[in-house]
């Protein structure tokens, strides 16, 4: 049985999403997201916890039931550098099973002010719908005996796209998550890794670096569920270039991967994409999808970078953000892409790169699950939605995930599709050509 609390957090998540539109849009200025200690931030171990406090769990602005304990905990960004970034932990309302769901939101900004924190904290704006809207992917988990650990996947100045900084954020979220009083969690509870699209980013990367980078939080992952899959995203970036909706979506990641790894794109760009990149700097994706229609890499770029390729920081940046060039997981994984683009306007379907969902390529993300099949990871499920886009797949990958969650955390063999995937892509690194 669903007990109150969550119910009304599911309640709450309904009635938010019909009414989000007459909200104001305003974010609170909060000395919570600041590191001010005098102690060297460098100096703590990641995952350290440097502040605490539980506040009141809000959908769209909406106060519920449920509470949160958030943690300001240490972490580091695409370049090593230390940062302290911000998580939220949901204990579950029935009993302390340890076990926990730790849920990368799809929240896709270049604004630290659309991070599911803040929309948690109570903040409203129109680039937190979003992380406000998973509320209703995150009460089944609670009413299912797990906690929910909720990172702000991007880091502390919303770096979006770059792979490895949210692989890095969401594992010390976890560490700072078993080490803080309060969330019920401990170095022993059982974690389970769920994400869709930029949700998929975090936990791709996440269940790819655990084993080098936090071993101690990859023995506790019983398995990581994703879907909508981000791979090679120098492929993405030909796939939805020209399309009416989700081309927007190429200058903000160039902004994101550029401000993550220290790249300057004012001299590569055209008068036009100046334009475009100062107006989406600090946009969410729900500023940038549809609002450019036919864009492409080439109208944003002086005629001389015309090839993406020419460009050599660009070449150095997609490589480092290309999750088929990481480590292989060792856990469970279950993958799942839709593969009818068309039905959000995008029917590219250029040679080495195929058809996706809209914005995700299809051939990429089984690429990648065979990889992993092919690398000593046999416990690999992937489907395919040929009939679904990126959008309209989700209501069948959620419950699908948390019932492979499910069985994994119930000791269950896991299902595979290794020998079953059809054949993808190449993942090989881009090579520069020069200009």
């Amino acid at each position: 049985m669903i007990r109150k609390p969550v119910r009304a957090l599911i309640a709450a998540a309904a009635l938010a999403i019909t009414s989000a539109v007459a909200l104001p849009a305003v974010a609170s200025a909060d000395s919570f997201y600041s590191y001010d200690g005098s102690t060297p931030l460098s100096s703590y171990a990641p995952g350290t916890v440097l502040k605490s406090r539980t506040l009141t769990y809000h959908v769209f602005g909406f106060p519920t039931p449920v509470r949160a304990t958030q943690l300001l905990y240490r972490t580091a960004d695409a370049q090593g550098n230390a940062t302290a970034n911000v998580t939220s932990v949901v204990r579950n309302p029935l009993s302390n099973t340890g076990k926990a769901v730790s849920y990368q939101s799809a929240y896709d900004s270049l604004d630290p002010a659309d991070a599911p924190s803040r929309a948690i904290a109570g903040d409203v704006r129109l680039g937190g719908v979003l992380p406000n809207a998973e509320s209703l992917l995150i009460a089944p988990a609670l009413a299912l005996g797990y906690s929910v650990v909720i990172p702000d996947t991007e880091g502390p100045s919303a770096d979006f796209a770059a792979g490895p900084e949210y692989g890095k954020t969401t594992l010390d979220s976890i560490r700072a998550a078993t080490h803080a009083s309060g969330t019920g969690m401990t170095e022993s509870t059982k974690i389970g890794l769920l994400g869709y699209s930029g949700g998929a980013i975090a936990t791709g990367w996440a269940s790819a670096i655990a084993g080098s980078y936090a071993p101690e939080v990859e023995k506790n992952l019983v398995g990581f569920a994703e879907g909508g899959v981000l791979v090679d995203p120098a492929h993405n970036l030909k796939y939805v270039s020209g399309s009416p909706v989700w081309s927007g979506v190429i200058p903000m990641a160039l902004i994101g991967v550029s401000r993550s790894y220290g790249i300057d794109l004012k001299p590569y760009a055209s008068e036009y994409g100046l334009k475009v990149l100062a107006e989406l700097e600090h946009a969410s994706i729900v500023n940038a999808l549809g609002r450019y229609p036919g864009l492409t890499w080439q109208k944003l770029v002086k005629p001389e970078y015309a090839n993406p390729n020419s460009v050599a920081p660009y070449v150095d940046a997609v490589n480092k953000v290309n999750i088929g060039s990481a480590a292989t997981p060792s856990i469970p994984g279950f993958i799942a892409q839709a593969g009818n683009g068309a039905l959000e306007g995008t029917v590219s379907n250029e040679p080495g790169i195929g058809g996706g969902d809209g914005v995700m390529v299809a051939g990429d993300v089984r690429a990648l699950a065979n990889q992993y099949c092919g690398t000593g990871n046999t416990s690999i499920k992937y489907t395919q939605y040929d009939a679904l886009s990126h959008a309209t797949a989700v209501p069948a990958w959620a419950p699908a995930a948390i019932a492979w969650l499910g069985d994994r955390f119930a000791g269950k063999a896991a299902p595979s599709s290794c020998g079953h995937i059809p054949a993808g892509n190449s993942l090989a690194p881009e090579q520069h050509t020069g200009s």
